[in-house]
């Protein structure tokens, strides 16, 4: 018996589209029924919009969220190794781009599942296409610690190879934008030019760059809202 292939399938930023999703993932979602997802809330929400034929009942979903505990992960991809298609379903952007996940895909290489990652959009990507930055070079940090000395650590280092022309990426909780610009400030040049992309996708989508000292007015406009911090020359 064949084995079966795990799908990673992107969620929606903001904008629960399906014309945002190319029709031959449209299609390979159609065909599933069972999922590997952070969240089941969301998970439903990405089916329902995706048109899927299949019922909201007759779903199976697999939860990896914070809470999941990484030995049931195996178990995950049973079905994959007698057979049948399984899909691991983002919240939102890419599966395993600053986004759980990649445990299984791990464990799917183990064993010899094959993987299939399907076009889909990344705040991430989106936002250093429309910077203006250098997107040859560039380091993705996700989010930073919470320990200070760690965080003064990265951000001293950061500091540094943007001065290399090497754009640095950073996110940070909603609730916390302006806070994180004023850390920013505190450990780069003011002079030091910061793209900050909002809403992607969205309607109210922004992506603007501008020196770093000048975003401490545009604060407030941030607040509560999904961004993507870029810093670069």
């Amino acid at each position: 018996m064949s084995k079966g292939r795990l799908f990673l399938i992107p969620g929606f930023l903001g904008n629960f589209d399906s014309s945002l999703m190319s029709p031959h993932s449209l299609e390979i979602i159609h065909a599933l029924d069972e999922f590997i997802v952070e969240n089941e809330k969301p998970a439903r929400a990405v089916l329902k919009a995706s048109g899927t034929p299949i019922h909201q009942n007759d779903f199976t979903f697999h939860l990896m969220g914070k809470h999941s505990d990484p030995a049931d992960y195996a178990s995950y991809l049973r079905s994959c190794k007698n057979g049948k298609d399984v899909g691991l379903l983002s919240d939102a952007g890419l599966p395993c781009v600053a986004d759980p996940g990649f445990e299984i895909v791990r464990l799917a290489h183990k064993n010899e599942i094959e993987v299939v990652p399907l076009i889909g959009m990344s705040s991430i990507m989106l936002t250093l296409m429309a910077s203006g930055f250098n997107g040859q070079s560039f380091k993705f940090h996700g989010y930073l610690p919470h320990d200070e000395q760690r965080k003064k650590k990265i951000l001293k280092q950061a500091a540094s190879d943007v001065k290399r022309n090497e754009t640095q990426i950073f996110i940070e909780t909603p609730y916390r934008n302006g806070a994180f610009i004023k850390t920013l400030q505190n450990h780069f040049q003011t002079d030091a030019l910061l793209c900050v992309g909002v809403d992607i996708t969205m309607e109210t989508q922004s992506v603007v760059t501008r020196q770093l000292k000048d975003w401490t007015q545009h604060a407030s406009e941030l607040h509560k809202r999904p961004a993507v911090f870029i810093l670069g020359l």
